[in-house]
């Protein structure tokens, strides 16, 4: 970890995350993934409001439970908050400034952005039978032809929506 105040290096992190893939296979016998886990979650909810909600063939195909895809999600975010601690990059906004700076310093369609961006992502994610760790980190560690065109479609997709939300503008 870095204490200078710099950012991780992308080539640092990247070796990082490829390396964590590889132990995740050589200790668990897992690839990444975490899409499934917000199904799970789901389930879980709904089972506890009446256990009729989840006796459906999409719910049966999944064991309703915390599993290391749970745990890797909490890792996620312990780690993501770690790093920022880290590089010195953490802090508490309302509302980025790069968005503010393209839509307004209000935080109500920022929330209401992120949310139906969510909502799109992980139905995407559900839709393609992967989210991007799925496919792209696990599917290129495994040399998968899917897992390179998820990838390059992850890329297009982002370069693209980001340059719709904010132009093509030089800082």
């Amino acid at each position: 970890m870095q204490d200078n105040g710099k950012p991780w290096s992308p080539y640092l992190a990247g070796t990082l995350s490829g390396l964590l893939a590889v132990a995740s296979v050589l200790i668990a016998g897992k690839y990444f993934g975490a899409s499934t886990t917000f199904v799970r979650a789901a389930g879980l909810v709904e089972q506890g409001v009446s256990t009729e909600l989840v006796q459906t063939p999409y719910y049966l195909k999944y064991a309703l439970e915390m599993d290391w895809q749970f745990l890797f999600l909490v890792g996620i975010v312990i780690g993501a908050f770690l790093a920022s601690l880290s590089d010195k990059s953490f802090k508490v906004q309302k509302v980025p400034a790069m968005w503010a700076e393209r839509f307004g310093p209000a935080w109500a369609p920022r929330a209401a952005a992120a949310f139906i961006g969510g909502v799109a992502a992980i139905y995407g994610a559900r839709l393609a039978g992967g989210c991007p760790s799925g496919h792209g980190l696990s599917g290129l560690s495994q040399m998968s032809i899917s897992g390179f065109l998820s990838v390059a479609g992850f890329f297009l997709g982002g370069i693209l929506s980001a340059r719709m939300l904010y132009g093509g503008g030089k800082k």
